[in-house]
């Protein structure tokens, strides 16, 4: 039997595994912290402890001897929310900058927590640190080669630098994103021309005393004051552009992308997301598509779904610290080229979703991946050695595809 498995009595109940023993870092009672907890226990480990986000930013994180410890999303929780950028209202648009510099001083905290006892952390604070600042996050997976969306250079500090950016870019088309923001808050999807038109499509709702609010319902604005208001609202917390690949159709003609979940290096789940809007996220009314479809339209234009995941395991390979990682993959030239234009740190909650045919994860949601890879690496005590993250995990990432395959990838123009 393999260091990774668990045996089973003749009455069918799992025995765990001796030795390893989990801890989540999150929310008491959210989907998340629930979903890995089942997961565990599925495999026949305890039922994680939970250790509450609000107890880290209140100083109080402990971890014990052989934990691995899942760091998993602040999220969902108001009183968390309220400490990371003293916002009041947990919908508002803004305090990004403030939140980022809280949260990834709260991470330094948990991980030097946890490798002081002697636990062993799913990510490292590098990692976390330039997953969540969309501008380092471009750069390095440029720099590592990964296609990504071109993004022009230049002031984009306040809406009459940011169209001077994109006039000497000569880019027409754009998406602007808050540096440090997450699930679509305060993007904007940017279109701008000659003569003053421009049209702007975001989930942002503007009071009348000018705060921002996040919308379940996308809206457009293509009055230049408008726009260059959301604009100068949002910057002060820093942005991100990227030039505007038009995305591959599916079905009747909606834009698509796949959200592809990386485990220990693989590629081990992946979704297609659809929606008649820029935004594919599933909460603004995206819809979960066909991926049998995506897979044969991906055939029909002489591409390959391998080189999507390539690509996606490409981008998870610049975070090494890092377990999991869920990765944007743009589906560009009708669906023969692909680009990333987002890695995500907690992008592993999609429930439902069961791993991707001969992929080392199949039958098992995107929870139950990670413990299995957890348990590849053998005792969380032995990792703690000094062990990245990764190590160990080759029953998921043997037949990963070389990294260094140019003439598949690339950058789309």
């Amino acid at each position: 039997m393999s260091a990774g498995k668990t045996a089973a009595e003749p009455s069918g109940r799992v025995v765990p595994r001796t030795g390893l023993r989990f801890a989540v870092v999150g929310v008491p009672g959210d989907r998340r912290t629930t979903m890995f907890a089942a997961a565990a226990r599925a495999a026949g480990h305890p039922a994680p402890r939970v250790v509450a986000w609000r107890d880290v930013l209140h100083g109080r994180p402990a971890f014990a001897p052989g934990e691995f410890v899942q760091i998993d999303s602040p999220g969902e929780d108001a009183e968390v929310d309220r400490l990371l950028r003293d916002a009041d209202d947990p919908t508002r648009v803004g305090g990004t900058a403030l939140w980022y510099r809280r949260f990834t001083a709260a991470v330094r905290t948990v991980t030097e927590a946890a490798h002081r006892a002697g636990a062993v952390p799913s990510t490292g604070p590098d990692d976390l640190a330039t997953l969540f600042d969309k501008r380092r996050c471009h750069a390095r997976l440029a720099a590592a080669g990964v296609p990504v969306p071109p993004a022009p250079r230049g002031p984009v500090g306040c809406w009459s630098e940011l169209r001077g950016t994109l006039r000497a870019a000569r880019v027409t088309r754009a998406f602007v994103k808050p540096a440090h923001g997450s699930s679509a808050s305060g993007v904007v999807a940017l279109t701008v021309a000659g003569s003053g038109r421009v049209r702007a499509t975001t989930s942002v709702e503007t009071a009348p005393d000018g705060r921002l609010f996040n919308s379940l319902r996308v809206r457009h604005h293509t009055s230049e004051p408008e726009v260059a208001a959301l604009v100068d609202a949002l910057a002060p917390d820093g942005l991100h552009v990227e030039q505007w690949l038009p995305k591959s159709s599916l079905g009747g003609g909606c834009p698509a992308d796949l959200r592809v979940v990386v485990t220990a290096g693989r590629a081990t789940h992946a979704v297609v997301r659809t929606s008649r809007h820029p935004m594919t996220n599933l909460h603004l009314g995206g819809a979960r598509g066909d991926l049998d479809a995506a897979r044969a339209a991906i055939r029909a234009a002489g591409g390959s779904f391998d080189d999507a995941l390539d690509c996606a395991e490409r981008a998870a390979a610049c975070f090494p610290d890092t377990l999991c990682v869920g990765v944007d993959v743009l589906p560009v030239a009708r669906w023969r080229r692909f680009a990333v234009c987002e890695v995500n740190a907690f992008g592993d909650l999609l429930p439902g979703l069961t791993g991707l045919p001969g992929r080392g994860a199949e039958g098992l949601d995107t929870y139950a991946a990670q413990i299995a890879a957890v348990e590849t690496r053998g005792s969380a005590s032995d990792a703690a050695l000094g062990a990245p993250v990764t190590t160990g995990a080759a029953p998921l990432a043997a037949t990963r595809h070389a990294r260094h395959e140019e003439h598949l990838h690339d950058t789309p123009a």
